[in-house]
């Protein structure tokens, strides 16, 4: 009986031991990995990662947030990102939903668990270029972001909101993705380049290392086509002269930011998500000095009520635990 009972204490602590050592495996997906957001979101699974023994969020970068939301929602994938303007249309089987018959059904099977600045859109081009402020880029070539995205639907609707000129009518709007954009962009084959990002980016700490660039605004940013531009989710933001090194605006350019935010999907396990949702803001503050950006994410914008999505339960537990709602 002795050796029984040995034999048996040994199982039980083998059998602890393996339960212990494997993590519980969540998939995350985001954006071109070099943009903001993506940085943003891989670095919320790698402070999670850090503080949790027993849960790994894996992150996979490429693609369009539009069409990983569907994923979430049919429960291929554990989180992405999402946005208040993108998901009401998600809603609605709207936009780039239309053809999506199951996307009003899908949208109730996302939950958030929070919100963060998108960071204003740099509108960008060479100081040589000609071009002075977004009114004239008229017969431009330029990258507003991949054609069926939120960014480019986003950065089209500001142009025409505040200067009148259309995408694929008064300018060229390249058809690219975010790393193809980009390089366009370096090899002066495009005259204006969009991102938006908070400040400093990789993309623009990237090209002032070996030239001048100048971000512009338009000439007037006031009026009822700016102001429905607007709406209820987006806000004017001035990009700081002295940003970048390189940078040859002398004064603060008018431009525009947005919340876009991690979804995760509904039926994720409440327990799951508080701790996930706790670990990232209980150590946010530990790379603030490494990464200036994350200073601009606060808990007082994570759980604004935007675009009628609702807080996933264990994520509205933890704000709740801290008094942020």
């Amino acid at each position: 009986m002795k050796h029984l009972k040995h034999a048996s204490l040994a199982a039980a602590l083998a059998i602890g031991a393996g339960a212990q050592a494997q993590a519980q495996n969540l998939t995350m997906a985001t954006i071109e990995p070099s943009l903001g957001p993506a940085i943003t979101m891989s670095t919320f699974a790698n402070l999670v990662n850090n503080e949790l023994d027993d849960v790994e969020i894996e992150v996979a970068g490429g693609g369009a947030a539009t069409l990983h939301m569907v994923e979430v929602a049919r429960g291929n994938l554990d989180m992405s990102m999402t946005s208040p303007s993108i998901y009401p249309l998600m809603q609605k089987g709207a936009a780039m939903y239309a053809n999506e018959p199951d996307a009003p059904a899908l949208s109730e099977n996302l939950r958030l668990i929070m919100w963060f600045p998108y960071g204003a859109y740099h509108y960008t081009v060479r100081p040589d270029s000609g071009i002075e402020m977004l009114d004239d880029i008229e017969g431009a070539t330029v990258f507003l972001g991949p054609a069926g995205g939120g960014a480019y639907a986003t950065a089209r609707g500001w142009i025409e909101a505040t200067t009148g000129l259309v995408a694929g009518e008064d300018y060229e709007a390249i058809t690219a993705n975010w790393a193809t954009g980009f390089q366009s962009f370096l090899d002066g084959k495009i005259d204006l380049y969009v991102n938006g990002c908070m400040d400093p980016c990789q993309q623009f700490l990237q090209i002032t290392e070996t030239e001048d660039v100048r971000f512009i605004g338009p000439e007037s940013h006031e009026g009822e086509a700016v102001e429905k531009f607007l709406g209820s989710y987006r806000t004017l933001e001035e990009i700081a002269p002295g940003a970048y090194g390189r940078q040859v605006n002398e004064e603060a350019v008018t431009s525009h930011n947005t919340s876009v935010g991690i979804t995760v999907r509904a039926d994720l396990d409440e327990e799951t998500v508080y701790r996930i949702t706790k670990a990232f803001w209980e150590n946010l503050d530990s790379i603030t000095s490494d990464a200036p950006w994350a200073k601009a994410i606060s808990l007082e914008e994570a759980v604004k009520y935007e675009g009628n999505m609702p807080l996933h339960d264990g994520a509205r537990r933890y704000y709740e635990e801290v008094g942020a709602l």
